[in-house]
């Protein structure tokens, strides 16, 4: 991979401001509007703000772990940092677009590369409607809310809420509930990414839900539309010995 300028992000924590610290002694770090790659040091969190935040740069990120953690990352030593990086394959994740519409009627858009998810904002559970490309598949869901998770997301917060793990190229989306009431026994769909999901709020006035495209959320929402996006994509680097389909599927087998 031809990466001739290398812009170091790190996150405030000190493990990241270490990392820095003694990779600056093997490469000199480019400004980051004139970087080949951006190398992002900390954890998934902060690679996901690193993503939204410099998107328009259009250049591959490669994450250099110093969370816990570090699905989206790599785990290096500073000195071996630009060797890796030269050796690293490039994975393309193609996010969520998420519209919602709040109680005021008034309309945002946000993306997310891990998961949409609708809570509920008080300690009435939520009622929710799902419409699956126009046709209404489930009349209402009772429960704290509702996960829809990309395949790089599906180990994430839609694995804790008892989601499956999606392979990369499953070309799937996970639809999962958070702690339903009813249907009880209604554990979630996998759906085509092609898909437009349509999320109605009954009664949200009383029963009031949010909605979060990864960390950005809209409060009181009445309709969340969400649809993949398939004209853009974020650019991820990775080490040979951190494969990201591998760590899917190796997840899958971890007690």
């Amino acid at each position: 991979m031809n990466i001739q300028k290398i812009a170091l992000f790190p996150s405030r924590t000190p493990k990241a401001q270490e990392f820095q610290e003694q990779a600056l002694k093997y490469i000199e770090s480019a400004p980051l509007d004139e970087a080949d790659c951006i190398v992002v040091i900390g954890g998934d969190g902060f690679m996901l703000h690193a993503l939204h935040n410099l998107r328009h740069l259009n250049v591959p990120f490669f994450g250099a772990n110093a969370g816990t953690v570090g699905f989206l990352m790599n785990s290096l030593s500073p000195k071996d940092l630009l060797d890796k990086i030269k050796c690293a394959h490039e994975t393309a994740l193609y996010p969520l677009r998420m519209t919602t519409i709040d109680v005021n009627g008034e309309e945002q858009v946000h993306h997310a590369i891990n998961e949409v998810s609708l809570m509920r904002q008080s300690s009435q559970a939520g009622k929710i409607q799902i419409e699956i490309d126009g046709i209404v598949r489930l009349e209402e869901l009772v429960s704290d809310g509702v996960i829809v998770s990309t395949p790089a997301g599906s180990t994430a917060y839609n694995l804790s809420a008892h989601g499956p793990i999606i392979p990369l190229g499953a070309n799937l989306l996970a639809l999962t509930p958070i702690s339903p009431f009813r249907p009880r026994r209604w554990r979630g769909a996998l759906l085509p990414s092609s898909v437009k999901i349509k999320l109605m709020v009954l009664n949200p006035q009383e029963r009031a839900v949010s909605a979060s495209a990864d960390y950005q959320m809209v409060e009181n929402v009445e309709q969340v539309t969400i649809e993949q996006v398939t004209d853009s994509f974020f650019r991820l680097l990775f080490t040979e010995d951190h494969n990201l389909d591998d760590r899917i599927i190796r997840e899958q087998f971890t007690p």
